[in-house]
């Protein structure tokens, strides 16, 4: 087993999860073989042609790839969080942001396949939207929103451009949180608590939060504070803030440096969205078995 790759006991577990063949057509490449390869070109950020030999025609590796971004690979994260039912055991979420800055190759523009002269989805704007990909200090960039339980592992996965404020992709964050139980009874889609930091400090996010009942422990900007000390007896009470409990923050930080260990996630070298965040959810995946190894 080369470094990277998944292990022995991890690997019991996800194969009965994968695709089987229906005995029609070509028998397919074995499964372990092709995982591997993916992981291998999203561990070093290799273009897909220098696949080593050991994993297959990079071809057959790269379409399997592709075709099982319809949510293979989302629901493969799923079953293994449903094992582990992080959500009701840990408690404890951080909420964070990862930049990935895209190569020059994926920055061109890619027009969709039968679109007209003139039409929206030539316009660059709109392709750099529907691509994830926004303007921002760093240059055009792409941004990873994520949650994690206390062990800073990724409970959803949310991508937007990089000029996107984080405090307005907090409810798509929140609504992706959404773990099956084992038994019966509804998927667990609310934390214990969502701890942040200050680029979630809004009324609105607060007021979500209490809506759902869900506990907060994200700290006040400088500028509402002193607009709140400036209105007196009208500004209202300061939110309630956990100083223990936020400690607890720097594991979505930790989440961030183990997903950079991949270079295809730290860098995005594809042109598509949902390749990129295919390949994320990938790395993901491979997070999750390597705790429970």
């Amino acid at each position: 087993m080369g470094r990277g790759e998944i292990a022995d006991a991890a690997w019991s577990r996800t194969e009965p999860l994968l695709p089987q063949s229906d005995g029609a057509g070509r028998p397919w490449r074995d499964h372990r073989q092709v995982v591997n390869g993916v992981l291998w070109r999203l561990r070093t950020g290799a273009p897909w042609g220098d696949l080593p030999e050991r994993y297959g025609p990079w071809q057959t590796v790269y379409r399997r790839f592709a075709q099982w971004e319809d949510g293979t690979w989302a629901r493969l994260l799923q079953e293994v969080q449903v094992r582990d039912d992080a959500v009701g055991d840990r408690g404890v979420d951080g909420l964070g942001r990862l930049h990935g800055r895209p190569s020059a190759s994926a920055c061109r523009r890619r027009p969709q396949k039968g679109a007209e002269a003139g039409d929206e989805s030539e316009d660059p704007a709109a392709v750099a939207r529907r691509e994830a990909l926004g303007r921002s200090r760093g240059g055009l960039t792409a941004k990873v929103h994520l949650a994690v339980d206390g062990r800073g592992l990724p409970l959803s996965i949310v991508l937007s451009a990089g000029n996107t404020a984080d405090c307005t992709m907090f409810p798509a964050v929140l609504d992706a949180i959404r773990i099956p139980r084992t038994g019966a009874g509804r998927p667990r889609t609310k934390p214990d608590r969502v701890v942040a930091d200050k680029a979630y400090s809004s009324r609105r996010i607060r007021h979500l939060l209490r809506r759902r009942s869900i506990k907060a422990t994200i700290p006040e900007r400088r500028d509402q504070i002193a607009n709140r000390v400036r209105r007196a007896g009208t500004g209202g009470r300061p939110p309630a803030f956990d100083k223990t409990a936020y400690r607890g923050r720097n594991v979505v930080e930790r989440c961030f440096a183990r997903l950079k260990q991949f270079r295809a996630v730290a860098t995005r070298f594809d042109k598509l969205a949902a390749r990129y965040r295919a390949g994320v959810v990938i790395t993901a995946l491979a997070l999750w078995l390597r705790a429970d190894s």
